[in-house]
């Protein structure tokens, strides 16, 4: 889903651009990453184990990724523009 980019190699308007693509992503995460919990939750209910933590494992992972992306990207242009 992220790919790991070197943000060293980026321009600040690059990374600026880049920045302001993975906040737009935002909400439509938070949907897909509720949509997976909502899932898990009716299988932990519904007398189900395995799929619901691999569920929640997933949904995890997908927003540490997110997380550790916009926090890259946010700490180059604070390093580059600290004006900013």
């Amino acid at each position: 889903m992220f790919s790991s980019k070197d943000y060293s190699k980026m321009t600040l308007d690059e990374l600026v651009s880049e920045e302001k693509k993975l906040k737009s992503q935002k909400t439509i995460l938070a949907v897909f990453i509720g949509f997976i919990v909502g899932i898990a939750i009716y299988s932990a209910t519904n007398k189900g184990f395995l799929l619901p933590v691999i569920l929640l494992i997933f949904s995890f992972l997908i927003g540490s990724s997110y997380s550790k992306n916009l926090k890259g990207i946010q700490a180059e242009i604070n390093r580059r523009d600290p004006v900013r």
